[in-house]
């Protein structure tokens, strides 16, 4: 099945909530990038987020950014997200390993200490930026925190990877779930209630949950009103022509330096790892295009 969000409101719109599916979104990450197992739950985690908040914004150009900053041995993690869900990430250090923690993967291991920003360009003049501390490193909290803290929406955040012996992803996914200003005493209790009853997103999800029954479990004892779904998936817009923009923005001393080894030289995206190759001549056109600028 392709994966999907489900974006829905509960107990008469006291509630908003989403819910997705991600395993063939993070399956692409972990093989553009050839992740380790902790680095594939990690950022995993984190593309899965960004789905959902992505889908969040109103419009078509609005783009948001995730960006983790952290002294543990990935080193940290960026994630782009749009409105349609469309979604593309990696890991500083993807080849980190660690042994497990309680029989987990050790994603809070894996961060350690750091911040976490989050950047939506929504086509004003300056992009709106909010930043935390990260709490545990195990993203779902701090995006918790997140929220609570730099939005002043009180939600609830939980994210779920599970590999595969092989290290492949095994199924992924998880839910934001926020409360409206105007919620009522008894929906708040019955929420929290809920969510103390929910262990682990990732035994959900081995247990077959989909998106819709994953919001079942967290909004149990509410009526719950689907209000859209669309797919989300891992998707990178880099081309040639964006990578030779970002060559002639470097200036042209490094395009000399480079024309002057007389090779061509591989260029790739950050986020998909494609590689680009420039010949030398197509170096002295691009030289050429940053005399001009």
């Amino acid at each position: 099945m392709k994966d999907y969000i489900v974006r829905a409101t509960a107990a008469g719109s006291q509630i908003r909530a989403f819910a997705a599916s991600t395993t063939e979104l993070v399956e692409t990450a972990r093989r553009y990038h050839n992740t380790s197992p902790v680095a594939t739950a990690a950022l995993g985690r984190l593309l899965t987020a960004g789905g959902m908040m992505g889908s969040m914004m109103k419009n078509d150009t609005d783009v948001l950014t995730i960006q983790i900053k952290c002294d543990g041995p990935i080193q940290g993690l960026t994630v782009t997200a749009d409105s349609k869900a469309n979604v593309k990430g990696y890991a500083e250090n993807p080849d980190v390993m660690l042994p497990p923690k309680n029989g987990k993967l050790d994603v809070g291991g894996a961060l350690g200490l750091g911040i976490l920003n989050v950047i939506k360009d929504m086509g004003l003049k300056e992009p709106y930026i909010g930043q935390t501390i990260l709490q545990t490193g195990e993203i779902g909290d701090d995006l918790t925190y997140y929220f609570a803290n730099s939005e002043q929406v009180p939600s609830s955040v939980g994210l779920g990877v599970l590999m595969e012996k092989d290290n492949t992803v095994r199924c992924a996914g998880g839910f934001i779930v926020q409360v409206m200003p105007f919620v009522e005493e008894q929906v708040l209790v019955r929420l929290e209630e809920n969510i103390s009853k929910i262990h682990s997103v990732t035994a959900l999800l081995e247990q077959g949950h989909t998106p819709e029954s994953l919001l079942q479990e967290v909004l149990k004892g509410m009526d719950i009103e689907i209000t859209d779904t669309l797919p989300t998936a891992f998707a990178c817009d880099c081309s040639k022509e964006k990578i030779e923009k970002a060559i002639v923005s470097i200036g042209e001393r490094d395009i000399k330096e480079m024309i002057a080894e007389g090779k061509d030289i591989e260029v790739k995206c950050h986020f998909c790892n494609t590689a680009y190759t420039f010949t030398v001549e197509e170096l002295e056109k691009l030289l050429h295009h940053a005399k001009k600028n």
